[in-house]
C-alpha cells in the first residue's frame, strides 16, 4: 500500500522474527518520528513499548489492518543509527526475534515506558568548603558525602545510597543541586606513574598503530605481565583525545578493586553497568553514557549495547571468558558483536587475556588480527614453578594429600599465603546411604543434590531446588548417611582442622552472596589478614595477591574427559589463570596440581605453563575434526514436560533440514542433551555443522520459517543457538 502518512516499522518485544507496521499516533508531527524513538502501540489485547526502526510508504498489510500507535514517548531518539544497525544485524545473525533483541539494549525502566531521568548533580557551596574535615561529627553519611564533594568541587551525580544525605546538606546550605553536569576532569597527569617495562612499551606502540580506525589487536599476556597497565595507558590517550572508552569485563571480574583503580588513574566521569544494579541505578548510568557525560563505560556483556556518541576504543578483558556469551533468550556473543560494533564505528578493539580462546588465537596466529605478546612478568617477578603431584595410591583427607599439606605448612611458616583452588562449591557433591545405596537426587534434574552442611540443606546447582538434609535414609530408614567428595565448604573445614588458628577466607558464590562480602574477603587477602585462601573460579583471574606463594589445585582431573570438545580448553584456561595468582611480587611462587593422570599430554603442557603450545595442539585437533574455529555450529534445543514432544519436534526439524541439503551442512541428531532433564523438563538437541557460516545462515533462513509453522512447535519450548559455547 502507499499513502500520505508514513508507515512506522517497529521492533516490538514479541516471540516473532519480524518487525511490525503501524500508523503514526494522532496529532504527532512526522518530523518527530525518527528511528530510535519509543512508541506505545496496541498489541493483541494489551499494549507494548516498541522502538521505531524505519519509516516506509509500503506495507504487506491492507490499509484497514494497520493500527495507529498510541503514544510517542521520546522527543529525541534513544538509540542511534549505529546501534539500530547492530541490533538488526545481530537479530538476523542469531535468528532471534528482533523486538526482543532491541529490548535487550534498553534498561528495564525504559522498556516499561518510563522517561529518561532528569539527572541532578550536587555541588559543594562556600559554606560547605569552610567546614572542618570531621564535620558534621554525628552524621557519617553527610560527612562522607561532603568529603567526596571537596575532592570534586565541580560536582558529582548523587549516588542512591547518599540521596538522603545530599538532601540534608542542601537543607543546611552546605551543598546545592544543579542540572548542569560537572566538567569532565582530564586524566591523571602522567608523572608518578609506574615505569613501563620494554615489552609493555612495545605493546603500547603496537596498539597505537590501530589508532583512529578499525582494527583488532589480541593482547596475549601471561598472568602478572602488566596487561592492565597497558590498558590504562591506552585508555588515557584515547580519553585525552576527547573520545569515550568502552570496557567489557566478565561478571566475575567486575570488582570494586578494578573500578577504584580506573577512577584513580583516569579521573573522568564513569558509568558502570552490570546485573547487580538496581533498575534506577542502571538507567542513570545508561543515560550518562548516552549523553556523552560518562567518558568511560565499564560493564558486563549487555553494556555493549549502550549508546556512546563519541566512542573511540573498545576493550574486552578476559576475552576468553564464556560469560561473554548469553546463554538464555537472545543468545548473542558480546565478544563477537563488539567487533561488529567497532567496525561499524571505525574504532579499534583490544582483546586481552592470558589464556585466549582458540578462535581468537586462530585469527591472531593466521595474521588476520594483530598479535601483541607480553610473555614476561612485570617488575622482575618470576613465573611460578608448576609441578604435578601424582596422588594415585596416596591417602586423601577431604581431597587433600599429605605431601600437599606438608608443603602448605612450609609456605605458611615462611610467611606466604596459600590458595587452595577447587571449582566445586558446597560441602560434598553426594549424599549416600551406606546401607542401601540410595543417594540424594534432584526431582527436577538429572543431577545429584549437593550437601551444604553449614546451612543444613541439600541444593541443586542447576535449578536451585533446596531441601533439608534427611536424618534417616528416605529409602530404607537407615541412619548411616555418608557425604562423598569434597567442595569448598568441606575443604575449608579440613584446613581449619589441620591449621587451627590460621586465619582463612573462602570465596565462592555461597560465601559472597551479601553485598560487599566479596570485597571484604579480597581486602582480607590483600592486607595479609587471611593466610589460607579457598576458592572456586571466582579467584582464578583478575586479582592481584602479592603474598600468595603457593597455589594448590586440589582436583585437576575434572576437565580431562569432558563430553564437550571445549572441556580441555576451559580446564587449561582455569588452571593457568589460577596458577597465575602465585608469585606475582618478589616472593617466588609455586603451583602444585594434584592429579591421578600425571602422564596425560594436557597435564604435561600445563606443567610447562606453555599455553601457546597447548593452543597450537588443540587447534590441530579441531582442524582435523572440523570443529570451531575451522567449522561452525548451530544448536537447536527443545524441551517439554514429557520426553516425546521435544524429541518428536526435533525429529521433524531434522527431517526438514535433511530435505533441504543446503551446501555442506551436516545434520546431527536429535539426541538427548547431556543433562537430559533439567528444571522438570526433558531436553533434546539437534546440531547443524558446516565449514562455512554462510551455509548455516542459508539453511537457517530457509528452515526456520517452516519450523515455526510446525504444529509440534507450539507444544515445546525451542531455541536456536548460533555459535554455541556450551553444548549441554
Amino acid at each position: 500500500m502507499s499513502g500520505s502518512s508514513p508507515i512506522l516499522r517497529l521492533a516490538v518485544p514479541a516471540p516473532l522474527r519480524r518487525l511490525f507496521d503501524y500508523l503514526p499516533p494522532a496529532g504527532v508531527e512526522t518530523a518527530l518520528l525518527r528511528p530510535g524513538v519509543r512508541l506505545r502501540v496496541p498489541f493483541g489485547k494489551s499494549h507494548r513499548i516498541g522502538v521505531l526502526v524505519a519509516l516506509t510508504d509500503r506495507s504487506a498489510l491492507e490499509p484497514a489492518a494497520l493500527k495507529p500507535a498510541l503514544e510517542l514517548l521520546d522527543t529525541v531518539p534513544l538509540l542511534p543509527p549505529d546501534l539500530i544497525r547492530l541490533l538488526t544485524w545481530a537479530a538476523d545473525y542469531y535468528r532471534h526475534p528482533v523486538g526482543e533483541a532491541f529490548a535487550t539494549a534498553l534498561p528495564v525502566l525504559l522498556r516499561q515506558g518510563r522517561p529518561l531521568p532528569r539527572r541532578r548533580w550536587l555541588r559543594i557551596t562556600r559554606e560547605g568548603l569552610s567546614l572542618e574535615a570531621g564535620e558534621p561529627a554525628r552524621a557519617p553519611r553527610q560527612r562522607e558525602l561532603l568529603q567526596r564533594l571537596r575532592e570534586g568541587p565541580e560536582g558529582l551525580p548523587l549516588p542512591a545510597p547518599l540521596r538522603d544525605a545530599g538532601r540534608a546538606l542542601v537543607a543546611r546550605g552546605w551543598a546545592e543541586e544543579t542540572e548542569i553536569p560537572p566538567t569532565a576532569a582530564p586524566p591523571t597527569a602522567r608523572h608518578g606513574l609506574p615505569d613501563l617495562e620494554p615489552q609493555q612499551v612495545a605493546a603500547l606502540a603496537a596498539l597505537r598503530e590501530e589508532e583512529g580506525h578499525f582494527g583488532i589487536s589480541l593482547l596475549f599476556g601471561v598472568t602478572g605481565s602488566g596487561k592492565t597497565e597497558v590498558y590504562l595507558r591506552r585508555m588515557a590517550e584515547v580519553l585525552e583525545a576527547g573520545h569515550q572508552v568502552l570496557v567489557l569485563v566478565p561478571e566475575i571480574g567486575l570488582t570494586p578493586q578494578l573500578l577504584r583503580r580506573l577512577r584513580r588513574r583516569l579521573g573522568v566521569p564513569m558509568a558502570v553497568l552490570h546485573s547487580g544494579l538496581a533498575d534506577g541505578e542502571r538507567l542513570r548510568a545508561w543515560s550518562d553514557a548516552a549523553s556523552g557525560h560518562a567518558r568511560l563505560v565499564v560493564g558486563t556483556r549487555s553494556a555493549l549495547f549502550t549508546p556512546l556518541p563519541e566512542l573511540g576504543l573498545v576493550i574486552l578483558d578476559e576475552e576468553h571468558d564464556p560469560s561473554f556469551k548469553q546463554q538464555e533468550g537472545f543468545r548473542y556473543s558480546a565478544r563477537d558483536l563488539a567487533l561488529v560494533r567497532a567496525r561499524e564505528r571505525d574504532v579499534p578493539v583490544i582483546l586481552g587475556s592470558a589464556t585466549p580462546s582458540m578462535e581468537s588465537l586462530h585469527h591472531a596466529f593466521g595474521g588476520r588480527w594483530r598479535l601483541v605478546r607480553l610473555d614476561r612478568r612485570a617488575g622482575g617477578a618470576c613465573p611460578p614453578a608448576i609441578r604435578l603431584l601424582d596422588v594415585r595410591g596416596l591417602p586423601l583427607r577431604e581431597g587433600l594429600s599429605e605431601p600437599l599439606l606438608t608443603l602448605a605448612e612450609r609456605h605458611l611458616e615462611e610467611g606466604g599465603q596459600v590458595l587452595f583452588f577447587l571449582n566445586r562449591r558446597g560441602y560434598a557433591p553426594v549424599l549416600l546411604c551406606h546401607a542401601c545405596g540410595w543417594h540424594a537426587r534432584c526431582h527436577r534434574c538429572d543431577a545429584r543434590l549437593t550437601l551444604h552442611r553449614t546451612e543444613g540443606r541439600l541444593r541443586c546447582h542447576h535449578c536451585g531446588h533446596a531441601q533439608p538434609v534427611p536424618k534417616l535414609c528416605p529409602a530404607c530408614g537407615g541412619g548411616d548417611l555418608l557425604s562423598l567428595g569434597a567442595g569448598t565448604e568441606r575443604l575449608e573445614a579440613a584446613l581449619e582442622t589441620r591449621f587451627p588458628g590460621v586465619p582463612r577466607v573462602r570465596i565462592d558464590r555461597d560465601s559472597t552472596r551479601r553485598r560487599e562480602s566479596l570485597e571484604r574477603a579480597l581486602e582480607a587477602i590483600r592486607s595479609g589478614e587471611a593466610r589460607l585462601l579457598v576458592g572456586t573460579q571466582m579467584v582464578a583471574k583478575g586479582h592481584h595477591f602479592p603474598d600468595v606463594s603457593l597455589v594448590a589445585v586440589v582436583d585437576a582431573d575434572q576437565g580431562l574427559f569432558s563430553a564437550d570438545f571445549r572441556g580441555p580448553e576451559r580446564m587449561a584456561q582455569t588452571i593457568l589463570q589460577v596458577a597465575g595468582r602465585a608469585g606475582r611480587a618478589q616472593r617466588p611462587g609455586e603451583v602444585v596440581i594434584q592429579t591421578h593422570h600425571p602422564e596425560h599430554p594436557l597435564m604435561r603442557l600445563l606443567q610447562a605453563g606453555d599455553y601457546a603450545a597447548f593452543a597450537r595442539q588443540a587447534l590441530e585437533e579441531r582442524e582435523e575434526a572440523g570443529l570451531p574455529p575451522f567449522g561452525h555450529l548451530v544448536l537447536l534445543r527443545a524441551e517439554a514436560t514429557r520426553e516425546e514432544p521435544a524429541k518428536n519436534f526435533l525429529q521433524r526439524v531434522s527431517g526438514l533440514a535433511r530435505e533441504m541439503s543446503i551446501g555442506e551442512v551436516e545434520v546431527l541428531g536429535p539426541v538427548p542433551a547431556p543433562m537430559a532433564r533439567r528444571r522438570g523438563r526433558h531436553r533434546f538437541q539437534l546440531l547443524l555443522q558446516a565449514g562455512r557460516r554462510s551455509s548455516l545462515q542459508r539453511m537457517l533462513g530457509a528452515l526456520l520459517p517452516r519450523v515455526e509453522q510446525l504444529p509440534e512447535a507450539r507444544r515445546v519450548r525451542w531455541s536456536v543457538d548460533v555459535d554455541p559455547q556450551e553444548m549441554f
